[in-house]
């Protein structure tokens, strides 16, 4: 399961949920100064009910004898008009805060993916990270526009009422000051009991995502073996168990609900039974009963409502801790990042060839297996070096590290004496052009697919990297040539089409170092031969590495470098073959 799958909600040393996450102040600092700005109306808030209990008592406490207080009235008529200004104006800033925080976090989650890289993404699951990215983080919907404001009214309104209630009627407080730890209490043990059911569900959701896009990208193979019918069938146990695991958190929230009102209904009562009974002995005044009577419900109210909208905002709590832990947790490529090397050396010409590149006993280890191991080899300007060995050898990784896609685990490379860590990573992918085995063509027109490299280059550059890649008759037989839209992953294009689209990239790019990968494996004789002869001419006058399986990718290379789990075995220093 990817690390966006395996993450814990947010929770205390006694592994309990906390109702707040102070990562995301940090993470999001845009959302400080809302966060403030819901403190401050909370305190208005709690201002304004001491306010419409005073005055409402007032108003009854004169209509009971016989009079109108119009003073009292008019008061208790702007409280209630300040009231419903002050709760539109906290819902208005909740959905700023939760709009803003769901944008940086998709944002940072995008940045968080793509400082990773491919390397890692590959072991992931896709429809996991999508479903986090996307369904997970609307889920902080419920938490920023229910909860929170609702956490922050339990704490201003319950002490503003505490103390008005001491001045009125101090025994009375003393009752609602023991009975008011009631709610949180059996809100935080009903809540331990939800977070597991909350984590299942959004697990099972989680996996039930992922599933679901493996299974539509195979849709092909899954029809060819005859398994589409059993992979549905797959998909609606995981939705089955989805659905179970929210209807059984819909009932934990549902019996939270039942038992604060219970409690909340309880401890009113405890409070209202000896107000009566001093009401009839005449110990007490009417307008201060109906203060203490109508004040009391109002400091258990936010407790209340905070808790059961605890459980509505469950998933989100989960989906930000694992959002957080994403964005924040280390990971092996973090210094290879171009975010980690702001500031750093750069090459002094960007498009110079570097005179040297050398990597130096280089180890890459992964956690179940070494990609390479202890890997010596000086690339200098003009070479052209095929890296050769069977399969898991270890020769796209080769690549990948000059790409800065992966960081050695060990040793360094360095490009004309400067460590390849210690420079800015884009300034230096702008000294690269990749021909990878697998081109990745996007959902837009192919004019944009080949100029993805170069996006200022002129109609004329597209032209002749057109017709370098032997891509013209493609292009002649497209109903809108260049401007044809490509559908997803290229479709319409055959595999060797789409290898020569990604030469046209390198030939657009026109950068010092070429890095081919491959390219013509899987292809047939025509388009292998069109590969191969725009790759030669690619090369040409230019530093490359060429990671081959065919001998005719190694014809007119200068050095052949051997690979074999993760160690160079033999150079050659004329071309040969694999």
């Amino acid at each position: 399961m990817s690390a966006a799958g395996t993450a814990t909600a947010p929770t205390d040393r006694a592994g309990r949920r906390r109702p707040f996450d102070a990562r995301l102040v940090r993470q999001v600092p845009a959302v400080r100064v809302r966060l403030a700005l819901l403190g401050v109306l909370g305190v208005v808030a709690a201002g304004l009910i001491i306010a419409q209990a005073t005055t409402l008592a007032l108003v009854l406490a004169a209509a009971a004898g016989g009079e109108l207080d119009r003073a009292a009235l008019g008061g208790f008529v702007l409280t209630v008009t300040g009231r419903a200004v002050l709760l539109w104006a906290q819902g208005h800033l909740a959905a700023d805060a939760a709009a803003t925080v769901k944008a940086q976090l998709r944002a940072d989650l995008l940045a968080a993916i793509h400082r990773r890289g491919p390397a890692w993404l590959s072991g992931q699951r896709a429809g996991q990270l999508a479903t986090l990215t996307g369904r997970g983080v609307d889920a902080l919907d419920g938490y920023f526009t229910g909860y929170l404001p609702q956490l922050v009214l339990s704490v201003t309104v319950p002490v503003a009422v505490l103390a008005r209630l001491a001045f009125a009627d101090w025994s009375s407080a003393l009752i609602v000051a023991v009975t008011l730890p009631l709610i949180p209490i059996f809100g935080a043990l009903l809540g331990w009991h939800a977070q597991a059911a909350t984590e299942r569900q959004w697990r099972r959701l989680a996996q039930l995502g992922g599933h679901f896009l493996d299974m539509v990208a195979g849709l092909a193979t899954l029809r060819a073996f005859g398994r589409q019918r059993a992979q549905a069938e797959v998909v609606r146990r995981m939705a089955d168990r989805h659905r179970v695991a929210t209807m059984g958190t819909l009932r934990i929230a549902f019996l939270s609900g039942l038992v604060l009102e219970l409690v909340a209904t309880l401890a009113v009562a405890l409070v209202a039974v000896p107000i009566g009974l001093r009401l009839l002995t005449g110990g007490m005044a009417l307008s201060t009963a109906l203060l203490v009577l109508l004040l009391t419900p109002e400091a258990y109210l936010p407790l209340r409502t905070a808790g059961s909208r605890f459980h509505a905002s469950m998933e989100g709590l989960t989906v930000l801790d694992e959002a957080l832990t994403l964005i924040s947790e280390d990971d092996p490529a973090r210094d290879a990042d171009a975010g980690g090397r702001a500031g750093r050396a750069a090459p002094a010409v960007v498009g110079s060839p570097p005179a040297e590149i050398r990597f130096e006993s280089v180890t890459v280890a992964y956690p179940r297996t070494t990609a390479l191991r202890d890997v010596d080899l000086t690339i200098r300007a003009g070479d052209r070096i095929a890296v050769i060995g069977p399969s898991g050898a270890g020769k796209s990784t080769l690549l990948h590290l000059l790409l800065g896609f992966v960081a050695p685990t060990a040793g360094r490379i360095t490009v004309d004496g400067v460590d390849l860590a210690e420079l800015d990573i884009e300034q230096w992918r702008r000294r690269l052009a990749w021909v990878p085995q697998h081109a990745h063509l996007f959902a837009a027109s192919l004019a944009d697919n080949i100029a993805l490299g170069a996006p200022d280059a002129d109609p004329a550059e597209l032209a002749a990297a057109v017709r370098a890649a032997a891509l013209t008759d493609v292009v002649a037989a497209l109903p809108d040539g260049l401007a044809t839209r490509l559908g997803e992953r290229g479709h319409g294009l055959s595999s060797g089409q789409r290898q020569r689209v990604a030469l046209a990239r390198a030939f657009l790019r026109d950068a010092p170092v070429v890095l081919l990968d491959e390219p013509t494996a899987r292809l047939d004789g025509a388009s292998e031969a069109a590969v191969l002869a725009g790759s030669r001419q690619l090369v040409a006058g230019r530093t490359a590495l060429i990671v081959a399986h065919r001998p005719a990718l190694v014809d007119g290379v200068d050095r052949v470098v051997r690979l074999d789990a993760g160690r160079i075995t033999g150079r050659d220093l004329a071309a040969a073959t694999p």
